[in-house]
């Protein structure tokens, strides 16, 4: 599984910072904005993680005093970047699909052929490493349970 926390380098810093720019609009007179709270609760995600993608130049809220506005454009593209690390991208990854605005039809993040035949392969590592693991653990846990008394018996 990817980590949240996935470095960036210096061209996708550097990029973050027009893109951010170029993204931040105050939302119109008649456009619905959301609070990082509603966000939050509606994408069953904690503030800091929000926080974190506005820090690393993911997302570009705009403020009202303290207060963090999204867009609905902003809430869609929280929803590509949640998207995007389901299926195990990285952030790098995910904003390099979603600046090369590489969004299908249904708002989804349409990653090249190439990548997903890349993730794929990843998965299906990791999909193995993770059954090992469980065939190991099983294992453990029949000889622990060997090793009990029945229930009732004394020892």
């Amino acid at each position: 599984m990817t980590d949240i926390n996935a470095d960036l380098t210096g061209n996708d810093i550097a990029t973050t910072a027009t893109s951010s720019v170029d993204r931040e609009q105050d939302a119109g007179p008649d456009e619905k904005t959301f609070t990082i709270g509603e966000l939050s609760r509606e994408f069953g995600i904690t503030l800091r993680t929000l926080r974190f993608y506005e820090n690393k130049g993911l997302i570009a809220p705009h403020r009202r005093g303290a207060t963090r506005l999204y867009s609905g454009a902003e809430r869609d593209r929280i929803a590509q970047i949640l998207a995007g690390k389901r299926l195990g991208f990285t952030l790098a990854e995910i904003r390099r699909m979603v600046d090369e605005n590489r969004i299908g039809g249904n708002g989804d993040l349409q990653p090249s052929w190439e990548k997903c035949l890349e993730q794929i392969a990843l998965l299906e590592e990791q999909k193995r490493g993770i059954e090992a693991a469980l065939v190991a653990l099983r294992a453990i846990q029949a000889k622990l349970s060997a090793d009990m008394p029945e229930p009732g018996a004394t020892r």
